[in-house]
């Protein structure tokens, strides 16, 4: 079993986004099972508006319709990172990850739960993610052949209470797609991703943005996987590529019974 993050540097434009990925697929091994995770904003990378005019409805739309078809031709578990949906009857969308199939079936999306509400001493500034999304409500897990995989987006990272959540609802792996900033990531990234495997005793797949993007503003990148004694399998330090790792089944398995610190867990 394989785990893949691919790294993107995306733009405003879908048709640009799209050929970036279509790039990356191309290069993956033959080796099956196979999930791959897209970054946050993989299809559109800009301001407000341009969220706003790209928002599909859930299951519906031609960004849609093109991630099952990559699933289909790839035999892949295609894991989109985050892309902008629609709220009936509200001037505000949802950031949201969709999972699909190696048939291009769509089984389960999660809407982002925590905003980026935040001034950042970078080249942007003033971050107001609620300006134009609004946040989910609920934890997502979403049965897979890897096991259980545990929904989250970028900010959500700084919220150990859901990946906990997520854990003992049964995850098995932990899936982080981000746009974190070069400024946030550089200090916290990595840290927080490790922790998030280490206590929850999952592996987890981080996809990130990593460079400088049209509007201006820079993202870490980083992107990697890592098991759930903490190491860090791969990595991809800037700009596109896809970083690659082996999921040991019995891993989880085995910590879990050695050092069984879900079930020590007092304080819920």
């Amino acid at each position: 079993m394989w785990l893949a993050a691919i790294q993107l540097v995306s733009g405003r434009n879908w048709q640009d986004n799209r050929e970036q990925i279509a790039a990356e697929l191309a290069l993956l091994p033959s080796e099956r099972p196979l999930l791959v995770l897209l970054p946050e904003n993989f299809a559109l990378f800009g301001e407000r508006q341009g969220y706003l005019d790209g928002a599909e409805t859930i299951g519906e739309g031609p960004i849609q319709r093109q991630l099952a078809e990559w699933a289909r031709d790839y035999g892949i578990w295609l894991v989109a990172g985050a892309m902008p949906t629609t709220i009936a009857g509200s001037d505000h969308i949802h950031t949201s990850t969709l999972v699909f199939d190696p048939s291009g079936e769509r089984k389960g999306h999660y809407h982002k739960i925590h905003l980026f509400d935040v001034d950042v001493a970078d080249n942007h500034g003033r971050y107001r993610e609620s300006e134009t999304f609004s946040p989910g409500e609920e934890p997502v897990l979403v049965d897979s052949p890897f096991g259980p995989l545990g929904l989250s987006i970028c900010y959500d990272l700084r919220f150990p209470e859901l990946y906990r959540r997520l854990a003992r609802a049964g995850a098995r792996v932990l899936l982080v797609p981000a746009a974190f900033t070069a400024v946030t990531g550089e200090a916290h990234w990595e840290p927080l991703l490790r922790a998030r495997a280490i206590e929850n005793q999952c592996y987890l797949v981080a996809a990130n943005q990593g460079g400088t993007h049209e509007t201006g503003r820079q993202t870490w990148g980083h992107s990697m996987v890592i098991d759930p004694w903490g190491r860090v399998l791969a990595s991809l330090d800037s700009g596109r590529g896809t970083v690659l790792a082996p999921l040991a089944p019995g891993l989880v398995d085995e910590l879990q019974r050695t050092m069984p610190v879900l079930v020590h867990a007092r304080l819920l």
